[in-house]
């Protein structure tokens, strides 16, 4: 292979050395290190590494020490596209080859690889497994080959992609190339189906955790929706954030309404045009305080560090799915929010989708414990980092401080003769009645449907005025997601006891419930600009016209603004006001070329604006 586009590089070159020139960071975090030298020396490993955590790093800096081409296997065009952009920044010869190239474009990159003057190749699985790209790579050296979001290729995983199955051929044609998985998102069963899948099996494992204490996990129960979802953008006005609804439908109603209000929002999902899907996440990922209102068909491979909020409308179908979806929060490390509304229709709804699928028992079952997981995630008092930890095997031993139990104590009742009523209802009515009847006869309504089935004749009618239609419906919904209750497999919303409620029935058993609220958390959001929260009003000029600046040159070169600079080195910036190239090379993420690049223009911006003692 030809000579790489950085020169002096050889197996002998320490990768610090190369994180610290290249890339601009002054040293690797958690197990970085270790996983680098490992694929260096040429093993293989599955990696886990919560997003933001720098897993690009970990197969970029072998791919530059070692001799050959770097492949690296990535699902969406949008995802290479970012990478690549961020590599070119920084000097580092990258190219991608997909659908989106033109014919010639494409021959342009088949003849660079042919050359041996790249570094790095971004290649969608269906085209790696192509036996016309498998010719061509092997008349080339290869250092490694990188499988990234490699949860794809599980069939229990939340993002399962048939394409994903065949890329085990590229250990049988390529033996003796060290391969690379990576995911953030994995849980036990995931892992070991990622082994078997691709052949990894005697793939060192590591795993580097999967907390991120930047973001604030927030759930409310749903009351009013749109105000309740109004009260987090007012609190990230001006910048960019997530908004993920179940359906196609109420994804258009959210970006139309939050337009009427002012907002940059735009709709994404699988029925839009794919021109104008494609204009719109491009939108997304260049511009600055745009939202994306989108099914969970958006969002994975988005590389964009300054989200600084993902909501969601409705309860995810698992804790995969949600660590995932929140995972796009926060990728730059600064605080960030995850916010969640969800009440009991999501239930019903999810629990119905699932019986009418066509999967198999199997899958059912492990989709009903997945979805009863996220739901006993919902109605937990205790810590929401510690119960999310503990799913994907980790621990910590205090409350996080930074989730609304922490912060906002919900308050706990002993529930224990409210559940015995409930499901006495439940089954003095036949077992077959959804939520809504159950509380008008436990309430004592005379209602039509009530005197129809003469449920004002039942035991249980009335035994519950002492609570409002509110607190039963939170009730039913805790019993729900403790598996007392199930939904009927018609999907209708009727409910029918399980082995879980005998104890409580028979009084064995005493339950403590959460109380509902029924507003927005009690303590007033307050505004949590993750650039702003840390400055002082004095420094606020500075801040924006670095972002101004930067917005500029990215435009001039048709790239997203963080591949210049993220937020946190713009940050950095501000803080420590560099007056020279020395001093502004010493900061996070600036590295050797972007400094030639942007150094004196951005010193410039500083100059422009001097500390103040208030600011200092």
């Amino acid at each position: 292979m030809g000579q790489k586009s950085l020169t002096n590089r050889s197996m002998d070159n320490r990768p610090l050395d190369i994180l610290n020139t290249v890339f601009g960071y002054p040293g690797f975090r958690g197990q970085q290190a270790e996983i680098v030298d490992h694929i260096v020396r040429g093993g293989d490993a599955l990696v886990l590494m919560p997003t933001g955590g720098g897993k690009s790093l970990c197969y970029q800096i072998p791919a530059l020490i070692r001799h050959g081409l770097g492949i690296v296997v990535s699902p969406l065009i949008a995802l290479m596209r970012d990478q690549v952009q961020s590599l070119q920044q920084v000097g580092v010869k990258a190219e991608f080859l997909n659908s989106a190239l033109s014919p010639n474009e494409a021959r342009d990159v088949e003849a660079a690889i042919a050359a041996g003057t790249l570094d790095l190749l971004y290649v969608a699985p269906e085209r790696a497994t192509r036996e016309s790209f498998i010719a061509l790579a092997d008349r080339i050296p290869l250092a490694l080959i990188a499988i990234d979001e490699a949860h794809c290729v599980s069939q229990w995983g939340h993002d399962f992609r048939p394409e994903y199955l065949a890329l085990d051929m590229l250990h049988s044609r390529f033996p003796n190339v060290p391969r690379v998985a990576l995911t953030a998102t994995a849980d036990g069963p995931t892992r070991r189906e990622i082994a078997l899948r691709l052949g990894l099996e005697q793939a060192r494992e590591f795993i580097d955790g999967f907390d991120r204490p930047n973001i604030r996990y927030r759930i409310a129960v749903q009351g009013d929706a749109r105000r309740q979802l109004l009260g987090l953008l007012q609190a990230h006005e001006g910048e960019s954030g997530i908004v993920y609804c179940h359906t196609r439908r109420r994804v258009e109603e959210t970006a139309t309404w939050l337009r009427g209000r002012g907002y940059e929002a735009l709709a994404y999902h699988a029925g839009l045009d794919a021109r104008l899907r494609s204009e719109n996440q491009q939108q997304f990922i260049l511009g600055e305080g745009v939202i994306v209102v989108a099914t969970v068909a958006f969002g994975m491979g988005i590389d964009k560090p300054n989200v600084r909020f993902v909501a969601h409308l409705n309860l995810p179908r698992s804790l995969e799915a949600y660590y995932q979806e929140t995972g796009r929060a926060g990728r730059d490390g600064l605080p960030a929010d995850a916010w969640m509304s969800y009440g009991l229709q999501d239930v019903i709804t999810l629990r119905g989708l699932m019986q009418q699928s066509q999967a198999g028992e199997r899958v059912k079952r492990v989709e009903q414990q997945k979805l009863e997981s996220m739901l006993g995630y919902c109605e937990s008092t205790r810590c929401r980092r510690q119960v999310l930890l503990e799913y994907f095997g980790e621990s910590i031993h205090e409350p996080c401080g930074n989730c609304d139990t922490c912060l906002d104590p919900p308050d706990t009742w002993d529930g224990t003769e409210a559940a015995r009523k409930g499901l006495s209802c439940v089954y003095r009515t036949g077992q077959r009645f959804g939520v809504g009847h159950l509380v008008d006869v436990l309430r004592g309504k005379d209602t039509d449907r009530v005197r129809r089935f003469a449920h004002d004749r039942t035991s249980t009618f009335g035994v519950g005025r002492d609570l409002n239609d509110a607190e039963w419906r939170a009730v039913f919904r805790q019993l729900i997601a403790s598996g007392m209750l199930a939904i009927d497999p018609e999907g209708f919303g009727g409910l029918r006891l399980t082995g879980r409620a005998r104890p409580v029935l028979r009084g064995e058993q005493a339950l403590t419930l959460r109380k509902e609220l029924l507003s927005t958390p009690r303590k007033a959001e307050k505004k949590r600009s993750a650039a702003r929260e840390p400055l002082a009003d004095s420094d606020r000029p500075l801040w924006e016209a670095l972002r101004e600046k930067r917005m500029e040159l990215a435009r001039k070169q048709g790239v997203p603004p963080y591949v210049i600079f993220n937020d946190a080195t713009l940050l950095a910036m501000v803080r420590l006001r560099p007056v020279d190239l020395a001093d502004l090379a010493t900061i996070t993420g600036v590295g050797a070329v972007r400094l030639e690049r942007y150094g004196e223009t951005f010193l410039d911006v500083i100059g422009e604006h001097p500390s103040s003692i208030s600011g200092a």
